[in-house]
This record gives structure tokens, sequence and C-alpha cells, in this order.
């Protein structure tokens, strides 16, 4: 009976290791996240009226990730509610207002494996669904994870891939419902919400198109992106200016290159020169560009300085915009901390040159201290009320400090202060279009992230 029993559950060790040996190796993960950011503005993304108070909130980020990986398929799933502290009323059991923030499905997504699993140098996939997209220094395309609700696209992308090059095309199309005619998308929802840079329009359809070459320490790619918004009619009701959307689209075309690389384990450089063309969301003829260099010195293995130059275009000659937009990418990395230029308070169309100063010093193996100096310009001039035939193009000085501590492998500690040296220009109705503005405008924000991660192979 004993000898009977042995074989038996032989048998059916063996017929287990034939079923999961005959399955592809998968891998599970699962992590969550919970991210409280506690901020003091008194002139964040706009110099503060004289005669308003300065803000103090604590956000609140909850996340909950996973993702399921075999050799044909990845899976992944992201649920993300993003709330101020007391937003909603203690005893309340609802979902808050549609002004604000609150639980929603950042990313669930699907990639099949197209090509044959045993050819292990290239490979052909499919991505489609709700998806971040990341490119290069997410100058252009990039999460946003600064925000807490982050940026995400529902897309279709199909990526080529070999040892040191990718290909990658993408494309989406957006609705704002189920309808049983016509395409007509109204591209601005309800809330505080900018879906580009500067206040922009989110786009009816998309597609692009990248290269992109890993480099012995860096890379270099190549885009082309164009994305369309849906022709509209200026008109009044009630006295205010609203927008009636018709048939058509108006294109818009972005394309250029991107360049880092590392030299002498020392020196980074990267760059990038983009155009862009077509028509802008609001239909009008468009001729603008990009461009950006950073030089980065390693002096030793603890402190880094470097300085850099980014310059988008902007004003309008006869019915043609040369404002350049950055598309959907990150701007809280690139034209300071206290998002005055791309971000969701917009500065209008004068385009900005800005000259930085970074610098990086690591304390220990878990802390690092990071100081940044900006000097902002308009690309145009703008002529100055208070000295009539004058003009003026100096939008101040931003100075941002920041430390990070990792307290743990999971748990990451963060604060930082910023100051900006304002200007009157700044204030301007062709820039930020502020009444009795407050002199000098002060940002400080301390933040924790908890991530932990889990994975499962089986």
């Amino acid at each position: 009976m004993y000898m009977k029993k042995k074989t038996w559950y032989a048998a059916a060790y063996i017929l287990l290791q034939l079923i999961f040996s005959s399955r592809l190796q998968a891998q599970f993960n699962i992590s969550w996240q919970l991210r409280n950011r506690a901020e003091f503005r008194s002139g964040q993304g706009a110099p503060l009226p004289k005669d308003t108070s300065p803000a103090f909130f604590i956000s609140q980020r909850t996340g909950l990730q996973v993702s399921y990986n075999t050799q044909l398929l990845k899976f992944g799933l992201a649920l993300r509610d993003v709330r101020i502290w007391g937003q909603d009323v203690s005893t309340i059991n609802k979902i808050s207002t549609q002004q604000n923030n609150g639980v929603m499905l950042h990313e669930a997504w699907a990639e099949l494996l197209l090509s044959d699993s045993s050819a292990r140098q290239h490979t052909l996939s499919l991505k489609i669904g709700r998806q971040e997209l990341a490119y290069d220094d997410q100058r252009l395309i990039g999460n946003l994870d600064w925000l807490q609700q982050g940026r995400r696209h529902d897309a279709a992308l199909l990526k080529y891939e070999q040892q040191s090059w990718t290909l990658q095309s993408g494309f989406a199309f957006n609705q704002n419902k189920e309808a049983a005619s016509g395409t007509i998308y109204n591209s601005e929802p309800p809330g505080n919400y900018a879906a580009s840079t500067n206040g922009g329009a989110m786009y009816k359809s998309m597609e692009f198109l990248y290269a992109g070459k890993k480099l012995k320490n860096g890379s270099a790619s190549f885009l082309f992106f164009a994305d369309q918004f849906n022709k509209y009619n200026s008109d009044s009701v009630n006295n205010t200016d609203t927008k009636q959307f018709k048939k058509g689209t108006w294109t818009r075309i972005t394309t250029g290159a991107y360049f880092a690389d590392r030299f002498f384990d020392m020196l980074n450089i990267n760059a990038g020169l983009y155009y862009q063309f077509g028509k802008n969301a609001w239909g009008q003829k468009l001729n603008a560009w990009m461009s950006n260099v950073y030089t980065q010195y390693s002096i030793n293995k603890k402190i880094a300085i470097g300085a850099g130059m980014d310059h988008t275009s902007g004003g309008t000659s006869g019915s043609t915009s040369h404002a350049f937009d950055p598309l959907y990418g990150t701007p809280h990395k690139f034209w300071g901390l206290m998002d005055y230029f791309y971000a969701g308070s917009g500065f209008g169309n004068e385009g900005l040159t800005d000259y930085y100063l970074k610098s990086k010093w690591k304390i220990g193996d878990r802390c690092f201290l990071t100081a940044d100096m900006h000097q902002f310009f308009s690309d145009s001039k703008i002529a100055d009320p208070l000295h009539p035939g004058s003009s003026n193009s100096n939008l101040g000085q931003e100075l941002d400090v920041v430390a990070v501590f990792n307290w743990s492998k999971d748990i990451t500690l963060e604060g930082g202060y910023g100051h900006f040296f304002t200007t009157p220009l700044l204030s301007y109705p062709e820039v930020k279009n502020i009444s009795n503005p407050r002199p000098g405008a002060n940002w400080a924000y301390i933040m924790i992230n908890i991530k932990p991660e889990f994975f499962f192979k089986f």
C-alpha cells in the first residue's frame, strides 16, 4: 500500500513538472505606493497678487500596480487615487467632484510578442491599451510623474527591437463617448486640466515614429510626431467666448533628434533640436523650433556641476505662430521646479530662453543634494508699458534646492525650496497677466514616497 501511494505521488509530481515545464515561465509583480506631499505655495506657477494669501495643503497619491510577464505576453494594470487631505467630508461615501482628482485607471495594457520567441536577436511586439509613454529625457514625451496623477495615453504601440536599435510606432484616436454618428471630439473637459504643456488642448488623434540607437555610453534618437485637433469656430454665449466644434482636424507635426553620451567617464553631454510645423490647436499656421544643450562634469564621485541652455521659439509674424509647444513632456524636470513655464499655468506664446547652472552633491550612500539656478528670458521682446517706446525680455531668475534621503529600499524622503526673483515683465498680460503682483515668489515641499514591490516566478 505504501509503495502504491509513493508511486502515485511520484506520478503526480512528474505530471505537474511536465505541465509547468510545458508552459512558458511567468513572472508576477505587484507593488503599491503611498506618496504624500505637503506644499507651501506663495507664488508657485505665477506671481501671487498682493491681496491674496499663500496656500498650504497636503496631497496624496495611493497606487496599486500589478504586472504579469511571460515570453509571449506582458500585462500591466495600475490603479491610482489622487486627492487632497480633507477634500472629502470625513463621513461621506462618494467620489470627489469632477473638478478634483480621484480614483482612476492609470494604466491597463497588454503587450503581445508577434515574432518567434526563440529569436533572441530581435523582437516584434504590439502594446495596446492605456499606458505611459516616455522617450529620451522626457522633454517632449514623458509620464509627468511629479504630478500626482501623472500622464498616460490610450494608444497602440508597435515595437521592433534589436540589441542596439529600437523602432516604435504609436497611434491613438480619442472620443468623448460612444456615439451613433460623427467623430467630433471636445478636447476641453471640465476641471483644472491641461492636456499638454502651457495649458494646451488634448489631441483628437496622434501618430508617431521613434527610432533609437544605443551608444557605448548613451543614446541617439529621431522622432516624428503628428497630433490632430478638432476644428472649431469661436462664438460668444452670454458674453463668454466658447468653441463650437465642427468636422475636420488641424494637424501639427513635430520632428527632430536627440543625443546623449558620456565621455572620459566624467563628462556628460546631451542635446536636442526639433522643428514644429502644420497648424496648432487653434488652427494657426505654425513655424517653430526648440533647441537644448547641457554639459555636466563630474569633479569626483560625489560632486557634479553642469551648465546648459534651452530655447523655445515664440511670437507671431502675420498669421503665422512661432510658439513651440513641448508636446506631452515633463516640464517640471527642466524649466524650474516652481513650474512657471510650459506647465499647468500658461505664460502666453512669446517663447522661452533658459540659461541654467546645476550641481549635485552626493552625501554618503543614501543622501544627495541638488542646487539649480535659472535665468529666464522671453524669446520675443515685449513692449514695456512703464517705459513707452522700450521693450524687455527678462522674466527673472529661479533658485531651486532639493535634498533626497533614501531611508530604505522602499522609502524615500525628499524636501525642496524654490525662490523666484520676479521681474515686472513676468506679470504683463502677454505673460502671466497678474494684477498687483507681490515681488518675489516662494515655494517649499516635503514628500515621503513609500513603494514596496514583490516578485513571484512560477
